[in-house]
């Protein structure tokens, strides 16, 4: 939301300045302009927080409360409510569940499912919340009919909860709705265009400047050990094809260099090549892979085809991974995850960017990436586990 207000008022301000070329009209200084814009930048997100304080108080004492009743006793209603209960400054109080059976630690018990109708009739309730076991499925429908006949608005927890991912897509074919379990945020074009447009420009700066580290990097290598510079390994890519990646040849050349699993310890690499490795500068001829598609700056890392193989059978979702490019770095890398690691755990964050996509995200990674830290906090972004 921040980056959204920076971009927002950037956008403002270069219309201003159009503006101000076309009318000839040249009596604001560049100082007193960018002092305008940031002042702009920092007062709005003052409000918004500042508002967003306020209000989650005056929710966490009882006030501005949405009342809900929930249709159901089972795993999916005690889930909702246990989480409803748990984060007060949402503004929501559970005022009873429905169900005929009454179970401890779900609060009060309103009545049986036959009796919603008067109960949503002398209530003052905000909304229904069904909350039904497979079970109990020849309820919704019933449901939905009481929950029209008052007005009460109604929110349906599906009964495949636990196996959804955080964000999904709904498509309609005439009378058929259909939702996307795989939907991500780069499936928008313009989302799409944007990140790539980010990765040409970043990889074909990064070439350039780091250039003259590249050509004494170059050198370094050449000397350390007979072999070529570049070091190239087939890895699995965007949609499971495969594409040559690039790397800075870190290790004598040997027989298990397609298989050969990495460790920190590893007797094969030289002292140079330890050297380059212990700051990733051995990655940088990556930004060639950026620049030609196959990879981006932020995503999934690649994996070679041995192991592909193999983790595809061990690892639940590890394939989802190849639904967007790989990337030079990403959300698991900057939390740790990265050579001799738990597989397992790596996919989790791996996953978690990849339904959870955005400009600010990359931005938080490749600044993490560069700088060694997170600009973003991990409560708000989520860490991958969720």
């Amino acid at each position: 939301e921040m980056l959204r207000i920076f971009l927002i008022n950037g956008v403002w301000m270069l219309a201003f300045l159009s503006f101000l070329y076309i009318i000839k009209e040249f009596h604001f200084t560049r100082e007193g302009l960018f002092l305008r814009y940031l002042s702009s930048c920092i007062l709005l997100i003052a409000k918004k927080w500042l508002a967003r304080m306020i209000m989650r108080g005056f929710r966490k004492r009882g006030f501005n409360q949405k009342h809900v009743v929930v249709l159901g006793n089972g795993h999916l209603a005690r889930q909702y409510i246990e989480d409803i209960n748990s984060n007060p400054h949402l503004g929501i109080t559970i005022d009873g569940y429905v169900s005929k059976v009454e179970k401890e630690g779900l609060g009060k018990n309103l009545g049986a499912y036959e009796d919603l109708e008067q109960i949503l009739a002398g209530m003052d309730v905000d909304e229904l919340v069904v909350a039904l076991e497979p079970r109990e499925i020849g309820f919704i429908k019933y449901a939905i009919d009481c929950a029209d006949k008052e007005g009460t608005r109604l929110s349906l927890i599906p009964l495949f909860s636990d196996y959804m991912p955080s964000h999904v897509s709904m498509n309609v074919v005439n009378n058929t709705k259909i939702i996307d379990m795989r939907a991500t945020p780069l499936d928008n074009i313009g989302f799409a265009a944007l990140k790539r447009l980010i990765d040409i420009v970043g990889s074909a700066l990064g070439l350039v400047i780091l250039s003259p580290l590249l050509l004494i990097v170059a050198v370094g290598v050449k000397l350390s050990s007979p072999g070529p510079i570049l070091f190239r390994q087939e890895r699995i890519g965007l949609n499971k094809k495969p594409f040559k990646m690039l790397k800075f040849r870190s290790m004598r050349v040997n027989d298990s260099q397609e298989t050969g699993w990495s460790r920190t310890d590893d007797p094969r690499r030289t002292k140079f090549g330890s050297f380059i490795r212990k700051y990733s500068i051995d990655e940088l001829p990556q930004l060639i892979n950026v620049l030609k598609g196959e990879m981006s700056l932020v995503g999934p890392r690649p994996e070679v085809p041995y192991y592909v193989r193999q983790f595809k059978e061990d690892v639940p979702l590890y394939l989802v991974r190849q639904q967007v490019r790989p990337g030079m770095t990403g959300w698991a890398q900057i939390h740790g995850f990265r050579g001799d690691t738990s597989i397992e755990d790596r996919v989790a964050y791996d996953i978690w960017y990849i339904e959870n996509w955005s400009l600010s995200l990359d931005i938080n990674i490749l600044f993490g990436t560069i700088f060694g830290g997170k600009f973003i906090n991990n409560e708000d972004l989520g860490n991958g586990r969720n």
